[in-house]
């Protein structure tokens, strides 16, 4: 069975870590400190790489440990494409968890992003990009017909709506024609300031947790923690949900689709969160 033994390097702390020994399950590998700050990680003594071959260096603990958790939950054959943390840091350089292994498995996506930064954009553009989603979100186009659908959109997005225009002071509204709301220059500016915030990192977060909601409102309001990650899959799929309702589940497809952008959210989530919060991970000694 393929299962790679990994060690999570704490960089610049080598007294600390020396002074441990070898930490335990990592088949004997050392702790060192290059001059550089962060955290990486070692696969069967060799070190992590992006796709375009930088070091694989994360900015928390945390975040390093949710990255270990990916690849040590791959098995027989390495599937990238559910490890969502280790492709997203890899563009900086290039908490309501729903299932904690999925999560934990979509951490390596975005660090690859966050490090490679393969579209080479700054913050400024970043922060841009995220706002501009405002203009198209889920939750500002409304349907007339048919009623029932109209009389649920008003039901469950409404609220999300009024806590976020109450939330970042500024205006939003609702439109049910094709060309949208009219979106207050003065709404912008407040959520560029808002995301300003944020650093690179996390900033990737958030982009990925609004295309995958295809909303900015229900992206904050999950990053705010005033809904969970089931809440915010359940009102960016509201339409479907009501279709499915109506005509039927096709489980194999609507099923596997709801569990995949729960995961992906929720792995944006605690990417973002993971690399914004300052926290120290405390390694207990086991004594016999």
């Amino acid at each position: 069975m393929w299962r790679r033994r990994l060690l999570l390097q704490a960089l610049g702390r080598l007294p600390a870590l020396a002074a441990r020994g070898p930490p335990l399950g990592s088949g004997g590998g050392r702790a060192y400190a290059p001059p550089a700050g962060g955290f990486e990680i070692n696969l069967d003594h060799r070190k992590l790489k992006t796709p375009q071959a930088k070091l694989f260096t994360v900015p928390s603990e945390a975040l390093a440990i949710a990255v270990a958790t990916e690849w040590d939950s791959q098995k027989d054959t390495i599937k990238f494409y559910t490890m969502h943390l280790y492709s997203g840091s890899c563009c900086f350089l290039k908490l309501w968890i729903t299932v904690i292994s999925a999560d934990f498995i979509l951490q390596t996506t975005l660090c690859n992003t966050a490090l490679d930064n393969p579209t080479q954009r700054n913050k400024v553009q970043l922060i841009r990009a995220a706002v501009k989603f405002l203009e198209t979100d889920t939750l500002c186009y409304r349907v007339e017909e048919p009623a029932a659908l109209a009389e649920l959109q008003k039901k469950e997005w409404d609220p999300i709506v009024a806590w976020a225009e109450k939330r970042y002071n500024v205006a939003i509204g609702s439109s049910t024609s094709i060309m949208g709301p009219s979106i207050p220059a003065s709404t912008r500016d407040a959520f560029i300031s808002h995301l300003a915030s944020y650093n690179m990192w996390a900033l990737q977060g958030i982009e990925y947790v609004i295309t995958q909601l295809k909303s900015l409102i229900l992206s904050m309001g999950l990053i705010d923690r005033h809904i969970t990650v089931e809440k915010a899959v359940l009102l960016s799929r509201l339409e479907e949900e009501y279709q499915i309702q109506r005509w039927g589940n096709v489980e194999w497809a609507h099923d596997y689709d709801l569990c995949e952008l729960r995961a992906r959210a929720a792995a944006g989530t605690l990417f973002v969160h993971l690399c914004s919060e300052s926290s120290t991970v405390k390694h207990k000694l086991l004594q016999d």
